[in-house]
């Protein structure tokens, strides 16, 4: 199978030649499915060593080559498999490979994932270079922002319009970025997510912060390389005179890979950048005395410990607690209202006043009938307190909610506390510093990565326009030396000239002149040769020669460079810097306390799944009733401050607190609205205790493990995957125990097996475990337990008539069957078919 070649990646990606595929095709196809399989697990390799900072298996497997020469150089893909001579026609799967390859690093480079060096995407990057093409500076008469677009789109980025625009307007959102880099005029969208006017209504210029990225684009800082058609020169980056990728962060999903990098504080990463200069070895820690925390565009106060912090920077990858900050007014005759006046980056005043709304109005959920348990009294908590929210914001506030409590009496911090733990007002910040850095290779980077790579990117350019600049001196030196040599033998070059057939080379002749000083004398003009001139060419040689001597210096001392780029960082900083808006305070999470009176409850759960609690241990169940047709599936005695464990069919663990269940004489409530059971899933069991009470869990095919309860606790509703369950399997009974010794585990067929509980692993993350029991063909394990040296247990049968009875095994019985793990065991129980384990005396 063949197709044709094409660049552009488009038409049919597996048209055929012939109209029906022979099964040397059909294989082919299936290898190529391979062969892109292989490729994603590459992919997924390469992210997990980004993750881990395995920059050796990164190099290996990424099909991107570093960027060649210095830091200002492009970034370059590595050869791709070639293709065939034959230009018509190319194999399949070659050409996969090629295409998803290619689309790949496209997106990850070409798209996605900022540069650590400017802090900027390409269509970023582009929008800037054109808009400083346009002479749209801060001082510049703003131009309408379509005018923008359609230079961007039609000399650099050959894509669509509304993604050219969009980009223009997050960098002109002071709400989306710390230091916006674009001056937009107009209706520019609002952190409410309200959308931007057209771009024929809206206006945009630089602002002067985007100085700091375009200010020294001329002086041959950084390399420039040809546009899509090469019509145009575009640069590769931009030379950012500040670390522009902390200063406002980024965001993009690439293939494989993504970027969240929060915004931080121009003062603070520039004391940082200062630092690392001058002791390159600073650790993350010592770095994060000048940088604490980030620093985001709608303030907020930061609630996550410095540990937790130090995490994330150190790892390039975490999750900061943001929430809210808030004050008391206060208001005549005693009365107060809360208003809050900063928002974490992910929250809106609108957001928060739709979940305020949703919470003291909740709609039923798809698939029920009536609210949950949960929502009502949600519900009737957030009524209790709130009287009114409304939004007061403006020009002058751009956030300012205010909320007014029911009562004047109230706790103002408990009043906030409660609406913290509800809505947004608190929420998590994601890290994740992923970053193209100096070798052209996405990367995870730490906060000591970003610094440094962007240093040694800063060196480069202010090397680079150090050499530029030198070029220039001497060039121009060289033409006063010229002018100078005319100057001083005025008289004899204009005789020279008037009576020479070719008076340039009569002139590089006669004075030794270069062929550039020549054609300058040639061309310079008559009042030039004045007196005055000639002082001022003398002047302006000796101020170059200066100069010059100032530039090798520099190129050639280290100290002198650093010392000069330090002070560049101090001056930038004093123009630009700002104080801190985000405060950085460690606190608890918001969360509603409910004081539950610790006393001791039976749970129960019914065959069609209703669950209620009765108060007390050791009731009668036969007194337990049921709804119609429904009866007892399984009791467990607890306390109220447990959880509830419900396994689901799936192998799944979904928590239900004991405090929420209803109690009395009622049915009770349907396990379905207090967890989430995915479609085809079922409830197959529960158990109950606190969390450190541990538990054996079991399959029927013989498999099983220990862990304890709090590890099988979660906080979704949806629970978490905990017991790996093969097709056919059945969990088992949970037996809670507490230091026990011996493992008991009976076969449907009878058969009984004690061994050490010691020889079980403890899984605190779940899994299937170890082989419990050798099963006989057709037989399966019909019940586990945990037993001490002088406890009797009784197994529960049924007999073939469905009558139950019970069997003791005793500790002598222990003693006489007890063997080794993974065995099959002994025969024990004859006709009955075994159905669990029964304590003699219910475990407290």
């Amino acid at each position: 199978m063949t197709h044709k070649n094409d660049d552009t990646l488009s038409g049919d990606l597996f048209a055929a030649d012939d109209n029906k595929a022979t099964a040397a095709e059909v294989a082919q196809a299936e290898a190529v499915a391979e062969h892109l399989i292989e490729q994603a697990a590459q992919m997924d390799g390469v992210l997990e060593a980004a993750s881990s900072g395995d920059a050796g298996d990164a190099e290996a497997e990424m099909p991107v080559a570093a960027a060649s020469g210095g830091s200002g150089g492009g970034n370059n893909l590595a050869p791709l498999p070639p293709l065939p001579t034959d230009a018509d026609s190319a194999p399949l799967a070659l050409f996969a490979e090629r295409a998803y390859l290619e689309y790949a690093v496209s997106v990850v480079k070409g798209r996605a994932l900022p540069d650590v060096c400017d802090g900027q995407k390409p269509v970023q990057r582009r929008i800037l270079y054109a808009m400083n093409e346009l002479g749209l500076t801060s001082g510049a008469k703003p131009v309408k922002s379509a005018r923008v677009v359609g230079d961007v789109i039609g000399k650099y980025h050959p894509h669509g319009d509304s993604s050219v625009y969009e980009a223009i307007v997050r960098v002109a959102q002071d709400f989306s970025l710390r230091y916006p880099l674009v001056d937009g005029i107009g209706n520019f969208g609002s952190r409410d997510g309200d959308t931007a006017a057209a771009m024929r209504y809206t206006e945009c210029r630089l602002t002067p912060i985007a100085q700091l990225l375009l200010g020294e684009l001329d002086m041959g800082t950084v390399d420039f390389q040809p546009n899509y058609d090469g019509a145009f020169q575009e640069p590769a980056l931009l030379p950012a005179r500040l670390p522009m990728l902390l200063l406002n962060g980024a965001s993009g999903i690439a293939v494989g890979m993504a970027t969240e990098m929060p915004s931080h504080n121009l003062r603070e990463v520039s004391e940082a950048a200062i630092a690392l200069i001058r002791k390159p070895e600073l650790s993350v820690a010592d770095l994060m005395e000048y940088i604490p925390a980030p620093d985001f565009p709608g303030g907020g106060q930061i609630i996550s410990t410095p540990a937790d912090i130090r995490n994330a920077y150190e790892t390039g990858r975490g999750s900061l607690k943001v929430r809210a900050r808030w004050k008391v007014e206060e208001l005549a005759r005693g009365q107060w209202q809360l208003v809050v006046y900063e928002l974490p980056p992910s929250a809106s005043n609108q957001k928060i006043l739709e979940e305020i709304e949703d919470l003291t109005n909740p709609k039923v959920k798809t698939g029920k009938k009536t609210l949950t348990q949960e929502q009502t009294q949600t519900k009737q908590l957030i009524l209790s307190v709130l009287e009114k929210a409304r939004d007061e914001s403006d020009k002058q506030h751009p956030v300012r909610l205010v909320f007014e409590p029911r009562s004047s009496r109230q706790d103002a911090n408990e009043f906030m506390n409660i609406l913290l733990a509800h809505t947004s007002m608190e929420s998590s910040a994601p890290i994740n510093m992923v970053a193209i850095g100096l070798d052209g290779r996405p990367r995870q980077k730490t906060l000591k990565d970003l610094l440094a790579e962007w240093i040694a990117f800063r060196f480069d350019t202010v090397r680079r326009r150090t050499e530029h600049r030198l070029g220039k001196v001497n060039d121009r030196i060289h033409i006063l030396e010229g002018r100078h040599i005319v100057f001083l033998n005025i008289d004899e070059v204009i005789h020279l000239i008037r009576e020479s057939d070719e008076p340039k080379a009569a002139l590089i002749a006669r004075f030794n002149l270069s062929d550039r000083q020549a054609e300058d004398i040639l061309e310079i003009r008559l009042r030039q040769l004045a007196r005055l001139e000639g002082i001022k060419i003398e002047q302006e040689l000796a101020e170059l020669r200066e100069e010059k001597a100032g530039l090798e210096n520099l190129l050639a001392d280290d100290k002198a460079m650093k010392s000069l780029i330090i002070s560049e960082i101090k001056a930038d900083t004093k123009k630009y810097g700002d104080e801190r808006r985000t405060v950085v305070e460690a606190a608890e999470r918001a969360a509603v306390a409910q004081v539950v009176v610790n006393e001791p409850v039976t749970v129960l759960l019914s065959e069609k799944g209703w669950m209620r609690t009765r108060q007390g241990h050791g009731l009668d169940l036969s007194t337990v009733g049921f709804k119609e047709g429904d009866r007892l599936f399984a009791a467990q005695e607890c306390r109220t401050v447990d959880n509830v464990v419900v396994l689901l069919t799936d192998g799944r663990a979904c928590t239900v607190p004991v405090s929420s269940l209803p109690g009395g004489r009622g049915d009770g409530v349907p396990v379905a609205t207090l967890i989430t059971i995915p479609s085809g899933a079922k409830v197959a069991q529960m158990v109950c205790g606190n969390a450190e009470q541990r538990v054996l869990l079991a399959v029927s095919s013989g498999y099983g493990f220990t862990c304890r309860i709090g590890d099988m606790l979660g906080r979704n509703k949806a629970g978490k995957q905990f017991i790996s369950v093969e097709p056919g399997d059945t969990i088992l009974s949970p037996w809670t125990f507490d230091s026990h010794e011996t493992l008991l585990a009976i076969s449907s067929g009878g058969r009984l097996l004690v061994f050490p509980i010691a020889d079980v692993n403890e899984l605190p993350r779940g899994g299937r475990g170890v082989i419990l029991m050798k099963l006989n063909e057709g037989d399966t394990l019909a019940a586990v337990a945990v037993a001490a040296s002088d406890e009797t247990l009784q197994i529960r049968c049924i007999s073939k008539t469905g009558k139950e009875t019970q069997m003791s095994v005793t500790p002598k019985d222990v003693q006489i069957f007890l063997s080794a793990r993974a065995r099959k065991g002994e025969a024990f129980i004859g006709r009955t078919q075994p159905v669990g384990f029964v304590r003699e005396t219910p475990q407290k």
